[in-house]
């Protein structure tokens, strides 16, 4: 079963911290120099983009770290998938907390009418802010999760 799941793993991470490093690089640079209405338009436009292929990566991630560790064949490997499943599950509750929230009031906003006070209340700060640390926890974590496949081989 190990021979199967670490490579789910090892793909399904890595699709996660590829898609939260190209929004470090692209994604969040475009979003934060944009007026407010065309931040509004653009942040919904890409939250409604990467469901449900995220939450799926970043809970396969999490799933299969966590029974990794249990079947792994040593303590050097098993703590090394221990490692991942608490990245990925520090991922997880960043998103649900923090960011998955904000891309859901996002999307509710009409970029041509604004709330009078969203200048004061624009969150697209606080979200840039965690969403480089989600991106930071699931980029090691596959740094994690490659450093076990290597001790599997």
């Amino acid at each position: 079963m190990i021979a199967y799941l670490v490579p789910v793993v090892v793909l399904v991470n890595g699709l996660a911290a590829g898609v939260l490093f190209g929004t470090q690089l692209g994604g969040w640079p475009l979003l934060a120099a944009l007026p407010a209405d065309r931040y509004v338009h653009a942040h919904a436009f890409f939250a409604t983009r990467y469901d449900p292929a995220m939450p799926l990566c970043l809970l396969g991630t999490l799933i299969g770290d966590a029974v990794l560790a249990v079947i792994a064949p040593d303590a050097a490997v098993r703590t090394l998938f221990i490692v991942g499943a608490v990245l990925a599950a520090a991922t997880v509750t960043i998103s649900l907390t923090k960011n998955v929230p904000v891309n859901k009031w996002v999307q509710t906003l009409d970029p041509d009418n604004l709330p009078d006070d969203f200048e004061a209340n624009d969150p697209r700060w606080n979200w840039g802010a965690w969403n480089h640390r989600r991106s930071v926890l699931t980029v090691l974590a596959l740094l994690v999760n490659c450093a076990a496949l290597a001790l599997l081989l």
